[in-house]
Protein backbone atom coordinates (compact mmCIF):
# COMPACT_ATOMS: atom_id res chain seq x y z
CA UNK A 1 0.00 0.00 0.00
CA UNK A 2 1.41 3.41 -0.64
CA UNK A 3 0.61 6.62 0.89
CA UNK A 4 0.94 9.06 -2.60
CA UNK A 5 2.29 11.55 -0.44
CA UNK A 6 5.06 14.19 -2.02
CA UNK A 7 8.48 14.46 -1.52
CA UNK A 8 9.53 15.98 1.12
CA UNK A 9 12.65 17.26 3.00
CA UNK A 10 15.13 16.58 5.93
CA UNK A 11 18.02 17.67 7.72
CA UNK A 12 20.42 15.38 7.90
CA UNK A 13 23.75 15.65 10.15
CA UNK A 14 26.71 13.91 7.93
CA UNK A 15 29.41 13.71 11.22
CA UNK A 16 29.90 15.47 14.12
CA UNK A 17 31.70 18.87 14.54
CA UNK A 18 34.40 20.15 17.13
CA UNK A 19 31.49 22.38 18.48
CA UNK A 20 27.53 22.52 17.87
CA UNK A 21 28.14 26.21 15.24
CA UNK A 22 31.04 24.47 13.43
CA UNK A 23 28.90 21.34 12.86
CA UNK A 24 25.64 23.06 11.55
CA UNK A 25 27.68 25.09 8.85
CA UNK A 26 30.06 22.27 7.97
CA UNK A 27 28.39 19.14 8.43
CA UNK A 28 24.74 19.73 8.86
CA UNK A 29 22.19 19.70 5.48
CA UNK A 30 18.61 20.15 4.02
CA UNK A 31 18.16 17.00 1.36
CA UNK A 32 14.96 15.28 -0.09
CA UNK A 33 13.43 12.88 1.52
CA UNK A 34 11.15 10.59 -0.54
CA UNK A 35 7.69 9.79 1.97
CA UNK A 36 8.09 6.33 3.58
CA UNK A 37 6.80 3.52 2.26
CA UNK A 38 4.55 1.72 4.68
CA UNK A 39 5.03 -1.98 3.08
CA UNK A 40 8.91 -1.63 5.06
CA UNK A 41 7.39 -0.70 8.20
CA UNK A 42 5.91 -2.53 11.22
CA UNK A 43 2.48 -3.63 12.05
CA UNK A 44 2.33 -0.90 14.94
CA UNK A 45 3.88 1.91 13.15
CA UNK A 46 2.59 5.65 12.63
CA UNK A 47 3.68 8.17 9.75
CA UNK A 48 3.28 11.58 10.96
CA UNK A 49 3.76 14.46 8.87
CA UNK A 50 5.43 17.13 10.81
CA UNK A 51 4.38 20.01 11.29
CA UNK A 52 6.32 21.79 14.23
CA UNK A 53 9.74 20.62 15.42
CA UNK A 54 11.58 22.14 18.71
CA UNK A 55 15.08 23.32 18.16
CA UNK A 56 16.33 22.29 21.72
CA UNK A 57 19.71 22.67 23.62
CA UNK A 58 20.35 18.52 23.28
CA UNK A 59 19.40 19.31 19.52
CA UNK A 60 22.78 21.57 19.63
CA UNK A 61 24.83 19.63 21.59
CA UNK A 62 24.48 16.60 20.11
CA UNK A 63 26.04 17.56 16.59
CA UNK A 64 28.86 18.01 18.19
CA UNK A 65 29.01 14.41 19.85
CA UNK A 66 29.14 16.81 23.42
CA UNK A 67 25.50 15.29 24.97
CA UNK A 68 25.50 12.11 26.80
CA UNK A 69 23.94 10.27 24.11
CA UNK A 70 25.15 10.05 20.30
CA UNK A 71 23.34 9.28 17.43
CA UNK A 72 25.17 7.59 15.05
CA UNK A 73 25.92 9.80 12.00
CA UNK A 74 24.42 10.33 9.83
CA UNK A 75 21.20 11.46 11.52
CA UNK A 76 17.78 13.65 11.50
CA UNK A 77 18.02 15.96 14.19
CA UNK A 78 15.24 16.86 16.34
CA UNK A 79 14.22 15.10 19.25
CA UNK A 80 10.43 16.50 19.74
CA UNK A 81 7.89 17.08 17.20
CA UNK A 82 4.05 17.00 16.67
CA UNK A 83 2.06 16.74 13.11
CA UNK A 84 -0.36 14.98 11.61
CA UNK A 85 -0.90 11.32 11.36
CA UNK A 86 -1.41 10.56 7.71
CA UNK A 87 -0.70 6.69 7.91
CA UNK A 88 -0.82 3.89 11.05
CA UNK A 89 -0.16 0.07 10.54
CA UNK A 90 -2.46 -2.57 10.92
CA UNK A 91 -2.23 -3.13 14.73
CA UNK A 92 -2.58 0.36 15.85
CA UNK A 93 -6.46 0.31 17.13
CA UNK A 94 -7.46 2.96 19.10
CA UNK A 95 -4.06 4.67 20.22
CA UNK A 96 -3.90 7.12 16.63
CA UNK A 97 -5.96 7.46 13.56
CA UNK A 98 -5.35 9.27 10.00
CA UNK A 99 -6.33 12.79 10.51
CA UNK A 100 -5.09 13.26 14.29
CA UNK A 101 -2.97 15.80 15.81
CA UNK A 102 -0.16 14.08 17.87
CA UNK A 103 2.78 15.08 19.49
CA UNK A 104 5.78 12.45 20.03
CA UNK A 105 7.08 11.04 22.87
CA UNK A 106 11.02 11.91 22.15
CA UNK A 107 12.10 9.01 24.44
CA UNK A 108 10.49 6.32 22.33
CA UNK A 109 11.64 7.84 18.91
CA UNK A 110 13.92 10.16 17.37
CA UNK A 111 17.68 10.69 17.82
CA UNK A 112 17.33 10.47 21.87
CA UNK A 113 16.08 6.98 21.70
CA UNK A 114 17.36 3.67 20.90
CA UNK A 115 16.65 1.34 18.49
CA UNK A 116 14.91 1.54 15.00
CA UNK A 117 12.96 4.97 15.09
CA UNK A 118 16.29 6.63 16.11
CA UNK A 119 16.72 7.18 12.50
CA UNK A 120 13.07 9.41 12.36
CA UNK A 121 14.10 12.97 13.54
CA UNK A 122 11.77 15.58 13.56
CA UNK A 123 13.86 18.11 11.41
CA UNK A 124 11.65 16.50 8.55
CA UNK A 125 8.90 16.30 6.53
CA UNK A 126 8.08 12.88 7.75
CA UNK A 127 8.74 10.74 10.66
CA UNK A 128 8.17 7.23 11.86
CA UNK A 129 7.16 6.35 15.79
CA UNK A 130 5.88 3.55 16.97
CA UNK A 131 2.40 3.51 18.63
CA UNK A 132 3.33 3.43 22.02
CA UNK A 133 5.09 6.99 21.26
CA UNK A 134 2.46 8.71 19.97
CA UNK A 135 -0.28 11.06 21.72
CA UNK A 136 -2.98 13.35 20.48
CA UNK A 137 -2.51 16.72 21.43
CA UNK A 138 -3.78 17.69 24.75
CA UNK A 139 -6.22 20.42 26.07
CA UNK A 140 -5.92 23.32 23.59
CA UNK A 141 -1.97 23.12 22.68
CA UNK A 142 -1.17 23.77 19.42
CA UNK A 143 1.28 22.24 17.44
CA UNK A 144 4.31 24.46 18.21
CA UNK A 145 3.56 24.10 21.95
CA UNK A 146 2.98 20.80 21.93
CA UNK A 147 6.59 19.90 20.56
CA UNK A 148 8.12 21.49 23.32
CA UNK A 149 5.91 20.18 26.29
CA UNK A 150 7.28 16.78 27.10
CA UNK A 151 10.84 17.16 27.32
CA UNK A 152 11.03 20.39 28.83
CA UNK A 153 8.50 19.56 31.53
CA UNK A 154 9.70 16.65 32.43
CA UNK A 155 13.23 17.80 33.33
CA UNK A 156 11.42 20.38 35.47
CA UNK A 157 9.03 18.21 37.08
CA UNK A 158 12.04 15.35 37.61
CA UNK A 159 14.31 17.90 39.18
CA UNK A 160 12.13 20.58 41.12
CA UNK A 161 8.91 17.57 42.71
CA UNK A 162 11.00 13.84 42.19
CA UNK A 163 14.67 15.02 43.53
CA UNK A 164 14.21 18.31 44.45
CA UNK A 165 11.18 17.65 46.65
CA UNK A 166 9.74 21.03 46.34
CA UNK A 167 6.88 21.65 48.78
CA UNK A 168 4.13 24.17 49.10
CA UNK A 169 4.87 27.65 50.28
CA UNK A 170 8.99 27.17 49.76
CA UNK A 171 11.38 29.64 47.82
CA UNK A 172 13.12 28.95 44.60
CA UNK A 173 15.63 30.58 42.36
CA UNK A 174 15.45 29.85 38.80
CA UNK A 175 18.88 30.25 36.95
CA UNK A 176 18.71 30.87 33.32
CA UNK A 177 14.80 31.13 33.57
CA UNK A 178 14.15 32.85 30.09
CA UNK A 179 15.32 29.14 28.84
CA UNK A 180 13.40 26.52 27.74
CA UNK A 181 13.46 24.02 30.65
CA UNK A 182 14.35 27.54 32.63
CA UNK A 183 11.01 28.58 31.98
CA UNK A 184 9.11 25.44 32.20
CA UNK A 185 10.47 25.40 35.78
CA UNK A 186 8.62 28.76 36.90
CA UNK A 187 5.54 27.23 35.51
CA UNK A 188 5.90 23.51 37.52
CA UNK A 189 7.02 25.77 40.85
CA UNK A 190 4.02 27.93 40.57
CA UNK A 191 1.92 24.90 39.92
CA UNK A 192 3.53 23.28 42.90
CA UNK A 193 2.60 26.22 45.03
CA UNK A 194 6.00 27.93 45.32
CA UNK A 195 7.48 31.39 45.43
CA UNK A 196 9.34 32.09 42.28
CA UNK A 197 12.74 34.31 42.06
CA UNK A 198 13.89 34.03 38.45
CA UNK A 199 17.09 35.43 37.25
CA UNK A 200 18.64 35.31 33.93
CA UNK A 201 21.03 38.16 31.62
CA UNK A 202 18.53 40.30 29.89
CA UNK A 203 15.61 42.46 31.69
CA UNK A 204 13.54 41.91 28.53
CA UNK A 205 13.26 38.70 28.17
CA UNK A 206 12.77 38.23 32.51
CA UNK A 207 10.05 41.01 32.08
CA UNK A 208 8.39 38.01 29.83
CA UNK A 209 9.34 35.24 32.80
CA UNK A 210 7.38 37.99 35.07
CA UNK A 211 4.38 37.42 33.19
CA UNK A 212 4.53 33.80 33.28
CA UNK A 213 4.08 33.49 36.73
CA UNK A 214 7.68 34.55 38.36
CA UNK A 215 6.93 36.31 41.85
CA UNK A 216 10.35 38.03 41.47
CA UNK A 217 13.19 38.68 38.47
CA UNK A 218 16.73 39.61 38.72
CA UNK A 219 18.72 40.61 35.98
CA UNK A 220 22.32 39.16 36.97
CA UNK A 221 24.70 39.99 34.07
CA UNK A 222 27.75 42.81 33.66
CA UNK A 223 28.36 44.68 30.44
CA UNK A 224 31.68 43.08 30.25
CA UNK A 225 29.37 39.48 30.10
CA UNK A 226 30.17 38.18 33.46
CA UNK A 227 27.90 37.86 36.61
CA UNK A 228 27.22 40.26 39.79
CA UNK A 229 26.60 39.29 42.95
CA UNK A 230 22.62 38.95 44.08
CA UNK A 231 22.68 37.67 47.14
CA UNK A 232 21.53 40.47 49.18
CA UNK A 233 18.46 41.22 46.59
CA UNK A 234 17.82 37.57 47.33
CA UNK A 235 18.46 37.57 51.04
CA UNK A 236 16.08 40.55 51.65
CA UNK A 237 13.21 38.83 49.22
CA UNK A 238 13.31 36.04 51.64
CA UNK A 239 13.40 38.09 54.77
CA UNK A 240 16.83 37.15 55.32
CA UNK A 241 16.74 33.59 55.01
CA UNK A 242 17.74 32.43 51.67
CA UNK A 243 16.49 30.05 49.24
CA UNK A 244 14.88 26.45 49.79
CA UNK A 245 16.00 25.15 46.34
CA UNK A 246 17.91 26.62 43.90
CA UNK A 247 17.25 24.91 40.12
CA UNK A 248 20.78 25.56 38.07
CA UNK A 249 20.60 24.66 34.37
CA UNK A 250 23.69 27.38 33.87
CA UNK A 251 26.56 26.19 35.36
CA UNK A 252 29.66 28.43 36.23
CA UNK A 253 30.14 31.74 37.66
CA UNK A 254 26.55 31.59 38.53
CA UNK A 255 26.51 28.46 40.39
CA UNK A 256 28.80 30.08 42.69
CA UNK A 257 26.54 33.14 42.84
CA UNK A 258 23.41 31.10 43.36
CA UNK A 259 24.97 29.48 46.45
CA UNK A 260 25.42 32.27 48.62
CA UNK A 261 22.16 32.56 48.15
CA UNK A 262 20.35 29.64 50.15
CA UNK A 263 19.24 28.83 53.40
CA UNK A 264 21.28 26.36 55.61
CA UNK A 265 19.83 22.44 54.70
CA UNK A 266 18.65 24.02 51.08
CA UNK A 267 18.74 21.83 47.93
CA UNK A 268 20.63 22.59 45.07
CA UNK A 269 19.47 21.14 41.75
CA UNK A 270 22.21 20.55 39.01
CA UNK A 271 19.92 20.61 35.66
CA UNK A 272 22.86 21.13 33.01
CA UNK A 273 25.53 23.61 32.68
CA UNK A 274 24.59 25.81 29.27
CA UNK A 275 26.58 28.46 30.24
CA UNK A 276 29.45 26.21 30.01
CA UNK A 277 28.69 24.09 26.92
CA UNK A 278 32.40 22.97 26.04
CA UNK A 279 33.13 21.05 29.42
CA UNK A 280 33.16 18.11 27.11
CA UNK A 281 35.41 17.04 24.36
CA UNK A 282 33.65 17.48 20.44
CA UNK A 283 33.53 15.35 17.78
CA UNK A 284 31.71 12.22 20.03
CA UNK A 285 34.89 11.84 22.09
CA UNK A 286 34.47 10.98 25.81
CA UNK A 287 35.24 12.91 28.95
CA UNK A 288 34.97 16.27 30.46
CA UNK A 289 38.69 17.69 30.49
CA UNK A 290 36.70 21.57 31.29
CA UNK A 291 34.65 20.23 34.04
CA UNK A 292 32.72 22.58 36.56
CA UNK A 293 34.03 22.82 39.91
CA UNK A 294 31.78 23.91 42.91
CA UNK A 295 32.99 25.54 45.92
CA UNK A 296 33.01 22.46 48.89
CA UNK A 297 33.43 25.20 51.52
CA UNK A 298 30.04 26.96 51.09
CA UNK A 299 28.25 23.66 50.40
CA UNK A 300 29.34 22.05 53.89
CA UNK A 301 29.01 25.28 55.72
CA UNK A 302 25.99 25.66 54.18
CA UNK A 303 24.30 21.80 54.92
CA UNK A 304 23.74 21.95 50.99
CA UNK A 305 21.87 18.80 49.39
CA UNK A 306 23.87 19.12 45.80
CA UNK A 307 21.60 16.50 43.92
CA UNK A 308 22.17 16.03 40.11
CA UNK A 309 18.67 15.88 38.08
CA UNK A 310 19.99 13.96 34.88
CA UNK A 311 16.06 12.91 33.83
CA UNK A 312 16.93 11.01 30.72
CA UNK A 313 19.60 8.51 33.08
CA UNK A 314 17.19 9.08 36.50
CA UNK A 315 14.76 7.56 34.20
CA UNK A 316 16.38 4.51 32.47
CA UNK A 317 17.71 3.67 35.55
CA UNK A 318 13.93 3.33 36.90
CA UNK A 319 11.47 3.35 34.77
CA UNK A 320 8.95 3.71 37.42
CA UNK A 321 9.36 7.22 37.83
CA UNK A 322 8.12 8.32 34.57
CA UNK A 323 4.38 7.09 34.31
CA UNK A 324 3.35 9.34 37.11
CA UNK A 325 5.72 12.47 35.94
CA UNK A 326 3.63 12.20 32.35
CA UNK A 327 0.10 11.85 33.58
CA UNK A 328 0.77 14.68 36.01
CA UNK A 329 2.14 16.77 33.12
CA UNK A 330 -0.69 15.57 30.30
CA UNK A 331 -3.19 16.72 33.08
CA UNK A 332 -1.92 19.93 33.52
CA UNK A 333 -1.87 20.61 30.01
CA UNK A 334 -5.32 19.25 28.84
CA UNK A 335 -6.24 21.87 31.54
CA UNK A 336 -4.88 24.76 30.52
CA UNK A 337 -2.75 24.60 33.07
CA UNK A 338 0.76 24.38 31.57
CA UNK A 339 1.11 26.34 27.87
CA UNK A 340 4.54 26.39 26.61
CA UNK A 341 5.82 29.78 25.27
CA UNK A 342 7.55 29.92 21.74
CA UNK A 343 9.31 32.51 21.35
CA UNK A 344 10.86 31.99 17.30
CA UNK A 345 9.74 30.30 14.53
CA UNK A 346 11.55 29.44 10.97
CA UNK A 347 10.84 26.88 8.19
CA UNK A 348 12.77 24.06 7.46
CA UNK A 349 14.94 26.01 5.19
CA UNK A 350 15.98 28.19 8.10
CA UNK A 351 17.50 25.35 10.15
CA UNK A 352 20.70 26.88 10.56
CA UNK A 353 19.41 30.25 11.41
CA UNK A 354 17.05 28.80 14.34
CA UNK A 355 19.76 26.62 15.36
CA UNK A 356 22.01 30.23 15.76
CA UNK A 357 19.22 31.75 17.35
CA UNK A 358 18.72 28.66 20.29
CA UNK A 359 22.45 28.67 20.49
CA UNK A 360 23.00 32.56 21.15
CA UNK A 361 20.38 32.78 23.62
CA UNK A 362 17.79 34.86 21.69
CA UNK A 363 14.90 32.27 22.41
CA UNK A 364 12.51 32.95 25.19
CA UNK A 365 11.08 29.04 25.92
CA UNK A 366 10.39 27.36 23.00
CA UNK A 367 11.86 27.72 19.70
CA UNK A 368 10.55 25.63 16.53
CA UNK A 369 10.82 24.41 12.65
CA UNK A 370 8.09 24.10 10.29
CA UNK A 371 8.38 21.79 7.90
Amino acid sequence: MSTSLPVGQRVVVSEFGDEPLQAIESFATLVPQPAPEPATLGSRDVIIAVRSASVGWVDLLMTSGQYQHMPKPPYTPGLEYAGEVVWVGPEVGARAAVGDAVLVDGFLAGPRSTGAYQAWGGFASYAVAPAEAVHRLPGKLSYDQACNLLGNYETAYHCLVTRGRLQAGETVLILGASGSTGLAAVHIAKLMGAKVIATGRSPAKLEIVRAHGADHVIATGTPEGGVRPFHDEVKELTGGRGVDVVYDGVGGELSLAAMRCVNFGARFLIVGWAGTPFVARGRGQRGAPNANALPTNLMMMKGLDVLGCPTVIGTIKDPSLRPPRLARIMEWAASGQLVPHVSHRFPLGDFKAAMRAKWTGEVVGGCVLHP
